[in-house]
């Protein structure tokens, strides 16, 4: 097995490659009702964590920001907004598409294993699409609840997405997918952009092995969080298109909640 260091380089390589691509992903969801079907998704849990807080109050960190689709809803919805994300290209078009918002989220360049964060800075912390990709994930769990506030929130969506490199059934669900995705005329998502490349990577990253979200409540867990998940967070959030094309990956939510202190 390469080292973490090594993975987590190919991962910067590999989305600075996807940098340009991806952010037309995010523009097309900022331009289509995704954009208020996710707005109200995090609104609405924010609000029920802390219904008495102004938004201005609520300080949340995107991990994993890329081209800037939550940040972008978090600064509209007028949430104190970090992004920060591994990859410079990433953080560019992210700026670009927050347009005259951007002045209002601090975009970092950083590792989500390793946050430069004091303790306890964030009341909220969220992420989609990440936690998959991450060479050594139990250690961002820790330091995600490391900067999480007491009776703070966290929120990440994710899915199974390379599971089928290594389980028969979900290959044949994958496959599936291809091809309801075809006979239907729509555009695959898997198909293009190096995807290639992101099969080598996620070979080797150990999420593509584990059975999700059941791990993510495990580790969470033994951190201390008061953990739920919620595996039809993708019947909410995603488009028709999304639905055909990863009927057999679909998105769950991990929702984790730091205990007050007594």
């Amino acid at each position: 097995m390469a080292s973490g260091k090594t993975i987590l380089s190919e991962n910067r390589e590999y989305w600075t490659g996807r940098a340009g691509g991806y952010s037309k992903v995010n523009q097309a969801e900022l331009r289509t009702s995704q954009r208020e079907v996710w707005r109200e998704e995090l609104r609405a849990h924010i609000v029920r964590q802390f219904p008495d807080r102004e938004a201005g109050s609520v300080q949340v960190l995107e991990i994993g920001t890329g081209p800037g689709f939550f940040a972008i809803l978090l600064a509209e919805l007028g949430y104190d907004v970090t992004a920060i994300d591994l990859t410079p290209a990433m953080l560019a078009e992210a700026k670009k598409n927050a347009g005259a918002l951007a002045e209002k989220i601090t975009f970092l360049e950083m590792n989500a294993e390793a946050l430069s964060f004091p303790n306890g800075s964030f009341d909220v912390i969220l992420s989609r699409n990440l936690t998959w990709n991450l060479p050594h994930p139990e250690t961002a769990y820790q330091e995600w609840k490391r900067v999480l506030r007491p009776g703070g929130m966290l929120l990440n969506f994710d899915a199974n997405w390379y599971h089928y490199l290594f389980d028969n059934a979900a290959r044949e669900g994958y496959d599936a997918d291809r091809k309801a995705t075809a006979e239907q005329g729509l555009h695959d998502e898997n198909i293009g952009e190096n995807f290639d490349q992101m099969e080598r990577i996620a070979m080797r990253v150990p999420l593509s092995r584990a059975a999700r979200p059941a791990w993510d409540h495990s580790v969470l867990s033994k951190l201390g969080l008061h953990v739920t998940t919620d595996t039809e967070a993708w019947s909410r959030v995603w488009s028709a298109e999304e639905k055909v094309n990863f009927a057999s990956t679909p998105m769950f939510l991990v929702h984790a909640v730091h205990p007050a202190a007594p």
